[in-house]
């Protein structure tokens, strides 16, 4: 239901780069260098698109986002940062925000959602910035409602912290809220945004915020490393997405809650003895499954559906914190629409088969 750009070959990701180019770049224009030219065009259209006064390129949203935060510790003088357990920072940087930026981190939350604005009004220590991860990816993708969103932010200024979004997948969020995505990059006084993750680009990642925020921030880039002599190409691809990819995320969104619905349909149909697809009506066009079975014999399960009905419903099942229990992400995007829920409900039928103890 997905082709992400790992699964493509050199040549591929090349053709479609240069097949597409010349719709969203004039490309008799001089190749940047050092972040101008092209990737000043790719920082003021999204500015633009969330709302914000300026933007930066990086070559990376941990980058990115280190380099927010630690400007925003300066300018509030408190170095606390309050995040979920699970927000990136946490599970998937090494602890670089205490490592290299000299950060630290509270959790206002345990809960795999989102905190409340009770718990970020009553949080035991005072913090500079209250980052909130937009979906909480490693929580199964979740989004607060609008109104919770609102109410979160408006406790973070309670307690004169500024508020951060990590929107590496913001792009996708605006059927949940049902807002524009200027609306919703307003709540913040800064946010991120990837350029791979939703949009399909080769990588890169835009920090946007005030003005003077940015200014800082490309101060640090620079002694991050991350003033790269050229990058037009990456460049591109963000140009490619935003112009191909964004218009379309709503529309994967809208097949995603249809098949979400006809997994479980599926899985109930086939007897399995216990399934969870989460959220049940998914906040984005990504969403997680759980099945009581080890991650190897559904891994192995899915290859041989996959090799003997070229149809790949999943894509790799992991551990679960729980003996037994496996749990893997689905993304629903192009390639998925192809897909009915009958279609769906038929491939749950047949990998289902494919696992132990399932009757011949």
């Amino acid at each position: 239901m997905w082709r992400p750009g790992l699964h493509s070959t050199v040549g591929e990701r090349l053709a479609r780069l240069t097949d597409m180019a010349a719709q969203v770049y004039d490309l008799d224009q001089p190749v940047d260098m050092y972040g101008d030219r092209i990737v000043e065009t790719v920082e003021e259209r999204v500015a633009g698109l969330l709302g914000k006064e300026a933007a930066a390129f990086f070559p990376s949203g941990t980058m990115a986002q280190q380099v927010a935060l630690r400007c925003w510790a300066g300018r509030t003088g408190n170095p606390a940062v309050a995040l979920h357990p699970l927000a990136h920072p946490e599970v998937h940087e090494r602890d670089a925000l205490s490592v290299v930026s000299g950060l630290r981190t509270v959790h206002p939350t345990y809960q795999p959602r989102l905190p409340t604005a009770e718990e970020v009004r009553n949080f035991e220590e005072p913090f500079g910035t209250l980052m909130l991860e937009l979906p909480l990816r490693d929580a199964g993708f979740e989004l607060p409602s609008w109104e919770e969103l609102s109410k979160v932010v408006d406790a973070a200024r309670e307690r004169d912290a500024v508020v951060h979004f990590d929107g590496a997948r913001l792009w996708e969020c605006t059927p949940h809220f049902g807002r524009p995505l200027e609306e919703i990059a307003g709540l913040a006084d800064s946010l991120y945004v990837s350029f791979y993750k939703s949009l399909g680009g080769l990588g890169g990642a835009v920090l946007a915020g005030p003005r003077t925020l940015l200014d800082e921030a490309k101060a640090w880039r620079h002694r991050y490393g991350g003033q790269v002599f050229q990058q037009f190409p990456t460049a591109l691809s963000a140009l490619i997405g935003l112009d191909q990819v964004l218009p379309r995320l709503p529309e994967y969104v809208a097949h995603a809650r249809v098949v979400a619905a006809a997994l479980r349909e599926g899985f109930t149909a086939a007897g399995v003895p216990w399934s969870r697809v989460h959220p049940e009506e998914p906040h984005t066009h990504e969403f997680r499954v759980w099945l009581p079975y080890d991650h190897e014999e559904l891994n192995e399960a899915a290859v041989r559906q996959a090799e003997e009905t070229k149809t790949a419903l999943f894509h790799r099942w992991f551990p679960d914190r729980l003996p037994g229990l496996s749990v893997t992400e689905v993304t629903v995007a192009e390639a998925g629409l192809e897909l009915t829920a009958e279609d769906v409900r038929t491939a749950v039928a047949d990998f289902t088969a494919r696992l132990p103890g399932s009757a011949p």
